[in-house]
């Protein structure tokens, strides 16, 4: 059982992940995508990398962590987020991927699926389908699918964290996402300097602003190092199957302070596919607790 300390710390790291869209969207509207996902990983890397440890896992599970979470994944949000993607359905859509998890450790690890990973994926995809189907507003077509290709990208990194880090503590939580962000950056700046060029770099030199700074910073230290800093904390203190259903929250946190700050509004089949992705979601978590069924399906 979670003591209130624990609990509150738990709160204050969904919020801070919550609110991470939020400032992803206001960095967009000045800096080009994966220059901002390059100067994300910078600023969160430099100089802390220098009073940190690199993790005692291989350099090849190391870089491969990188360049699967950190590359792929933000290089495809912050791209999909710029094209068409609004920031509280994007904190959603995010979420799906608890499933590509379950997908790419089924074929990779030969891990079983117990009855709430297929219901859960069941009515995730359900929902999915329904919020991929409401284009036009503020959600377009290609935003929607680049911010379930970042889903894709996560669900590979955490496959490929689990199977790096069985042994490693959790309080090397952060040392992990610090050395991991470091792997980042320099494929994250070369991608920006091929597909958005020298102008849109001047572009951001020379017009910067206060809210554009200040989303760098939020993402870099708040939302990269208080955030899984923290986590790691808790993950130290507790099993994950205890932490984990916190993460829960995020997507509520996402959608409703984007809502809030920015406007964003969810039509009504939106909003029932974004109820059926969170009931995916909360089975997919919290199911194996339930007596519904004791029996495993093996044959997946």
């Amino acid at each position: 059982m979670m003591q209130k300390r624990d609990i509150f710390i738990g709160l204050v790291v969904v919020t801070v992940w919550g609110l991470n869209f939020i400032a992803i969207k206001i960095g967009l509207k000045e800096i080009p995508p994966l220059l901002l996902g390059a100067l994300r990983f910078l600023l969160a890397c430099f100089p802390i990398i220098f009073f940190l440890p690199r993790p005692p896992i291989p350099w090849l599970w190391l870089i491969a962590l990188g360049l699967s979470i950190n590359v792929g994944q933000f290089s495809f949000l912050f791209i999909g987020m710029k094209v068409g993607m609004p920031a509280g359905l994007a904190s959603l859509v995010l979420q799906s991927q608890a499933f590509f998890t379950l997908l790419v450790g089924a074929a990779w690890l030969g891990e079983r699926w117990s009855w709430n990973h297929l219901a859960g994926l069941a009515l995730a995809a359900s929902g999915m389908a329904i919020i991929g189907s409401q284009q036009g507003g503020e959600m377009t077509a290609a935003g929607f699918g680049l911010t379930l290709t970042a889903a894709a990208c996560w669900g590979v990194g955490n496959v490929i964290m689990r199977r790096a880090t069985q042994s490693l503590p959790p309080s090397s939580m952060l040392s992990l996402v610090v050395w991991a962000g470091a792997v980042a950056i320099l494929p994250l700046t070369a991608l920006s300097w091929i597909i958005e060029g020298y102008d849109a770099w001047l572009a951001a030199y020379h017009t910067p602003s206060w809210a554009s700074l200040g989303s760098i910073i939020y993402l870099s230290f708040f939302a990269t190092l208080v955030g899984f800093g923290l986590w790691g904390k808790l993950l130290s203190r507790h099993p994950a199957a205890v932490v984990s259903p916190l993460a829960l929250l995020v997507p509520i946190v996402g959608m409703s302070s984007s809502a809030l700050f920015l406007g964003e509004a969810v039509s009504l089949w939106q909003g029932l596919g974004a109820v059926l992705v969170m009931s995916g979601l909360i089975v997919h978590v919290l199911g194996g607790r339930w007596k519904v069924s004791n029996i495993k399906i093996r044959d997946y």
